[in-house]
């Protein structure tokens, strides 16, 4: 388990007809790789995450409880072949694409439960909740079905709580340390699901 990238990204208009009330609105949804194996810079992780980093709604995204957006490398081909065949355009999604903050492998959402710790170089995490999607990925993915596909598939991704602050570069290892194993990921995803199903919430 490692670490292939760390991504980071700024508030810019975020352009999109995929939501019936927003022609525009203000994002950092589009994260760039500033760290990965090519060029493994250090960067400054803090409580409220990668230094530099932007989010442009606090009340969804960033601040301590989500201080760093988690996404497996394992779902790029799932995103790559749907996105080629709905849009009718060739995809190849580079990491960060996602909007994540840590592109890793060998780590999933069945794995990993709410309270786990996760050990990265000399900085220790824990893990909050799922990522929910919403429009804005609708938007930043040019397909208006994302976000229900994101929740679908269950390949969502997870936040995580900064314990201990310190310099991480792409490469590092992870170590996991389970917690008391209450609630997964996965079944996080799988409550959101039936919530969007039984409300008709999908955008």
């Amino acid at each position: 388990m490692r670490i292939l990238s760390i991504s980071s990204g700024k508030v810019a208009p975020l352009f999109g007809d995929h939501h019936p009330n927003y022609k525009t609105v203000a994002s950092a949804i589009r994260k760039q790789s500033i760290s990965n194996l090519h060029n493994p810079v250090p960067v400054d992780i803090t409580k409220l995450g990668i230094q530099g980093d932007e989010q442009a709604d606090l009340s969804v995204h960033g601040g301590i409880e989500k201080a760093i957006y988690v996404y497996p490398n394992e779902h790029y081909a799932f995103w790559n072949a749907l996105l080629t065949r709905e849009t009718k355009k060739s995809v190849e999604l580079q990491y960060g694409a996602l909007g994540e903050n840590f592109t890793i492998e060998g780590l999933l959402e069945t794995d990993v439960y709410v309270g786990d710790k996760l050990i990265i170089g000399d900085l220790e995490f824990s893990v909050v909740k799922l990522r929910e999607p919403c429009f804005k990925f609708n938007a930043v993915m040019s397909y208006k079905g994302a976000a229900k596909a994101m929740v679908q598939s269950g390949f969502s991704g997870w936040y995580l709580r900064v314990n201990r602050e310190g310099t991480l570069a792409a490469g590092a290892d992870i170590k996991h340390i389970s917690g008391p194993k209450d609630t997964s990921i996965a079944a996080q995803n799988l409550a959101l699901l039936n919530r969007r199903n039984q409300q008709n919430l999908w955008e």
